[in-house]
C-alpha cells in the first residue's frame, strides 16, 4: 500500500503544504513502526532460543531485501540499511527482554 497524499509534492504552493505533507506521512510511518513493534513482540512466543530471538540470518536476508526496496525507490541502500539496522536491532533487545522475561517464568 502506498501512502496517499492530499497535495501532491509538484501541486504544494508553500512550505506549509510541503511541511504539512511530510508531517502527516512521518506520523503514518511511525503508527505502522508501532504495529510492527507488535508483531516483533508477538513473535517471541514462538521462540524457543536466544539465536532464534537474534535470527542472524533473517536479519541479513533483512537488510538485503530493504536495500533492494531502497534502491527501487530511487533512495539510499546504505542510509535506509543504516536506519533498518538501527531500528531492528532496537526491536531485538527489546523482544530479547521479553522473551527472557516469558522464559523465566516457564
Amino acid at each position: 500500500m502506498k501512502y496517499q497524499n492530499k497535495i501532491e509534492p509538484h501541486n504544494c504552493s508553500d512550505m506549509d503544504d510541503i511541511r504539512g505533507e511530510i508531517d502527516t506521512m512521518d506520523r503514518d510511518i511511525i503508527a505502522i513502526l508501532g504495529k510492527r513493534f507488535e508483531y516483533v513482540k508477538a513473535a517471541s512466543k514462538f521462540k524457543t532460543t536466544e539465536t532464534s530471538v537474534r535470527a542472524p540470518e533473517r536479519f541479513k536476508s533483512m537488510l538485503e531485501q530493504r536495500r533492494i526496496w531502497a534502491a527501487t525507490e530511487g533512495l539510499s541502500p546504505d542510509a535506509i540499511e543504516k536506519m533498518y539496522r538501527d531500528l531492528v536491532n532496537h526491536f531485538i533487545n527489546e523482544e530479547m527482554t521479553k522473551w527472557e522475561s516469558e522464559s523465566a517464568k516457564v
